[in-house]
Parts: C-alpha cells; sequence; structure tokens
C-alpha cells in the first residue's frame, strides 16, 4: 500500500514538470498573440481616428443640432414609447416622419404589412439617381422603441439622423439614386424574425432584383463620454479597442460588406475631425447584427452598421433612463455632418 502510495504520488510530480510549465506558458503566450494578431486583422481601418480637441461647430452645424434635437424631442418626448403594445404612439411616429420628409420634398412611400393582428408600415424617401439610376444607396434607422422606454438614443437618434440627411440631400443632385428609409419593428419581439420591418423590406427588395450597393444603417448614435473606461467591449476586443466611449463606430461581416466598410471610413475619416473606429468581424461575435443592417445581409446586400456601441457604452439602454436629455447633440450633428461626405463619396465611386 506505501509503496503504491509513493509510486502515484511520484508519477503526479512527474507530470507537472518545469518543462510542463514552459510548455504551457508558450501555448498560453502563442494563443495571445494569434487572438490580438486576429483582433487588429478585424479592427484594422484604413485612414487614422481623430485624436484630440473637437472643432467648434460651423453655423451650418449649430442650425443642424437644433434640427436634431427637435426631432429626437418630438419622438422621445412627446410621442414617448412607441412600439406594438403602444400602437398608437407608433401610429404618431409614422406621421410625424411621413410629414418631415413630405416637407422636405419628397414623396414618400408607404410598405405595409400584416402582424399579430395589426398594420405596420415601412417609410421610403426616394431621390433616383441622374447616371446610375439603377444602383441604389440605402440610409436607414428604426423608429420603433424597446418596451418601457421612450427611446431617444435607441433610436430617435438614427431618426433624427436620418432625416436631417434627407433634408441634405434634397435639393442636390445625386448620380446613383438614394433611398431614406424609416424601419418599424425593429425591437423585440420582432427582431431577428421575418416580421422585422427591415426583414420585410430587404426581402422585397432582393424580390424586386434592386440594385442595392450601399447600406447604412443608423443605430444608436447619440451618447458619447470622455470618462475614462466607459467603453466596453466582447472579448477579446478590449485589447486592441479605447476605453473611453468618445467615438463614433463602423461594422461590417466578414462578407461583401467589408469593402463597403473601408470605404465609408476612409471617407468618414478624410472628411470629419470625429474620432471613429471600425471593424469587420464575425457574426458570432455579441452585437455585431444588432440591427437592421442584419436583414440585408441575409439577402446578400453590402451593409454596415453605425453605432455608439449601444449597451457596451450607454448605461441607459432599453430603460426607461433613455431620454432626450443623454444625447450629446454637438457631437451628434458632427457626426451626421461627416455621414453627409461619406454618402457624396459614395455616390461618386
Amino acid at each position: 500500500m506505501t509503496k503504491q502510495s509513493n509510486s502515484s504520488s511520484k508519477f503526479r510530480i512527474k507530470i507537472i514538470t518545469c518543462n510542463a510549465i514552459i510548455r504551457l506558458a508558450v501555448l498560453f503566450s502563442v494563443l495571445t498573440v494569434l487572438c490580438i494578431w486576429g483582433c487588429h486583422s478585424m479592427t484594422e481601418m484604413p485612414g487614422k481616428s481623430h485624436v484630440g480637441q473637437l472643432p467648434a461647430l460651423t453655423e451650418a452645424q449649430i442650425l443642424l443640432r437644433g434640427e436634431l434635437a427637435r426631432d429626437v424631442k418630438k419622438l422621445a418626448d412627446e410621442i414617448g414609447q412607441r412600439n406594438f403594445l403602444h400602437y398608437k404612439e407608433l401610429t404618431a411616429a409614422r406621421n410625424f416622419i411621413e410629414t418631415s420628409l413630405t416637407k422636405a420634398g419628397y414623396k414618400t412611400h408607404r410598405q405595409e404589412y400584416e402582424a399579430e393582428g395589426q398594420t405596420f408600415c415601412n417609410i421610403e424617401a426616394e431621390k433616383t439617381g441622374t447616371k446610375y439610376p439603377e444602383q441604389i444607396i440605402i440610409v436607414g434607422a428604426h423608429y420603433d422603441s424597446a418596451y418601457g422606454t421612450a427611446g431617444a438614443n435607441d433610436n430617435a437618434s438614427g431618426v433624427a439622423a436620418t432625416l436631417a440627411l434627407a433634408r441634405y440631400f434634397a435639393d442636390k443632385e445625386s448620380a446613383r439614386t438614394l433611398r431614406f428609409v424609416l424601419f418599424v419593428n425593429e425591437e423585440p419581439p420582432f427582431y431577428h424574425t421575418d416580421q422585422m420591418g427591415s426583414a420585410v423590406y430587404a426581402k422585397s427588395c432582393r424580390t424586386k432584383s434592386d440594385n442595392i450597393i450601399a447600406m447604412l444603417s443608423l443605430e444608436t448614435i447619440g451618447y458619447y463620454t470622455d470618462k475614462p473606461n466607459s467603453q466596453s467591449y466582447p472579448f477579446p476586443f478590449s485589447l486592441v479597442y479605447p476605453s473611453t466611449g468618445n467615438f463614433i463606430s463602423f461594422l461590417s461581416n466578414f462578407g461583401p460588406s467589408r469593402q463597403l466598410l473601408y470605404s465609408t471610413i476612409t471617407s468618414f475619416r478624410k472628411n470629419c475631425m470625429f474620432p471613429s473606429e471600425g471593424g469587420a468581424i464575425p457574426e458570432v461575435i455579441t452585437g455585431v447584427n444588432w440591427s437592421d443592417h442584419w436583414s440585408f445581409w441575409q439577402q446578400g446586400y453590402p451593409a454596415i452598421m453605425i453605432t455608439d456601441t449601444a449597451p457596451f457604452r450607454y448605461p441607459y439602454y432599453h430603460s426607461p433612463g433613455d431620454t432626450f436629455d443623454k444625447i450629446d447633440y454637438d457631437r451628434l450633428a458632427r457626426l451626421v455632418t461627416g455621414l453627409g461626405h461619406v454618402i457624396i463619396d459614395l455616390d461618386q465611386l
């Protein structure tokens, strides 16, 4: 019995040797290096993000700031919670969007469909291209809010930006067709189902053989902070992205959307003095497909999400605290100005 015990003890000691520990350490180091290299390969973007103090707002941006604040206030404060359980308010939001686009000079189109015994509408405004009208650029955002929140950042900020961009391009000639689309039912229980507004829309585009060359999904884009350690990420992206939540993020998957991502962030960094990060990241990573761009991926269209990263930064995500006063309208105005340049560059590619 004693001999067996001693033999077993020696055997265990032989397993955990210095060489074994060294091998494990080397393996861990290699895996860490590969992990960091993989993250860099996904997040290495063309151009350079702006660093340092932001420039003063221009006169045009001051006016734009007022427009954005007015529209977010209308949706979040005056209309409030808007979803299938608050159908009257959802209808009010739809009417406000249609009126805003009509005032800007567009003829709007409703795409109606039935779900849960109710009629829901996506809203589209189109400006036909003069040179390549069959090539379509879509700028879109969802106008519903999650249950229990007025959705100022998620996603009145995206709606206000889409409306502002529609106004900006209303009297400008474009080579390609520009569509500004406001989607219904992005939030649960319709999220990532065939009754999600953008899923209905993207499927109909594919059925019609629409040639969509770019789709920009504006999702929760109004919250910024210079507080240290205010930004989090799914592991392992904290190894490569900054820890301060003062930037806008451009995201795609590994498919044909990656080239759109590169073109978009290149244009943004060239034209806008505003911090930006980007990544072409597998859809299995949490958060990458969390908006209406996902619907266009399902149909094989190039699409990206532009976001402040929502719950990875915003402490009021999907809560009653997501109110008008949480939005940084100065930075939102700078962002929208930059997105205007992005659309111009995409139109001229």
